[in-house]
């Protein structure tokens, strides 16, 4: 076993079952985000639900998990790779014409596809697990008391000082987001073994559906917000 994960299939294989715990994560997540379009209760109900369904409690910590160990393994195959090139030279990738921009630079990509995903984390899913906020008070939604999440999160994006700043963070990190997975989605698939010369153009253009409909979707929030909140 170990073998094979040393080897250079064994190495795409993890980043490949790694990643598509991204794609689920991110999947359940914006799900989640998009309730934000369509009010304070909804988003509201949609948070209280996320924060306190089992089933989402088990599934949450899981793709966390393995989106953890993709960055991580992730980072350990670039330095790897730049040692190697530190040792033989720079190496010119062979058919790099026909490698697209995203596949070459996943890796910075990827670097801030996470600092997007810690600056979400630290100013919303942190406040609303550990620190708390005033923001938080209780509403009353369908007769049941909950957080007011919307409050936490519509306040960031519309603050007159630093909301048109966050936001565009925001969408600049959606971009990179939907740049990473232009690549990382169907490349995932076909290392898993399911893509011949018909399905590898499925998976691109499913690929590239999916990575721009999710970066939309993020992308979309921010500016919802400043517009109509």
């Amino acid at each position: 076993m170990s073998g094979f994960l040393s080897s250079s299939i064994g190495k795409k294989f993890f980043m490949s079952i790694t990643g598509l715990f991204l794609v689920v994560f991110l999947l359940v997540h914006l799900t989640a985000n998009l309730a934000l379009l369509f009010g304070p209760n909804a988003f509201n109900i949609v948070s209280h639900f996320m924060g306190t369904n089992p089933l989402i409690q088990i599934m949450q910590p899981i793709l966390a998990a393995g989106f953890i160990v993709h960055i991580i393994y992730a980072t350990f195959l670039t330095l790897q790779n730049q040692k190697a090139r530190g040792n033989d030279g720079y190496a010119k990738v062979v058919n790099s014409h026909q490698s697209s921009w995203a596949s070459k630079n996943m890796y910075i990509l990827g670097s801030l596809v996470l600092t997007f995903l810690v600056l979400h984390i630290l100013n919303f899913f942190w406040k609303i697990k550990v620190t708390g906020s005033p923001l938080l008070a209780e509403v009353e939604v369908n007769g049941e008391a909950m957080e007011n999440a919307y409050a936490l999160v519509a306040a960031l994006f519309t603050d007159q000082k630093l909301g048109l700043v966050y936001s565009l963070v925001y969408i600049f990190g959606a971009i990179a987001l939907a740049f990473h997975l232009t690549h990382g989605f169907w490349s995932a698939f076909q290392t898993l073994g399911m893509s011949n010369d018909i399905w590898r153009k499925r998976w691109t253009v499913l690929g590239y559906l999916f990575a721009f409909a999710v970066g939309g979707g993020f992308a979309i929030i921010p500016l919802f917000l400043m517009l109509f909140a």
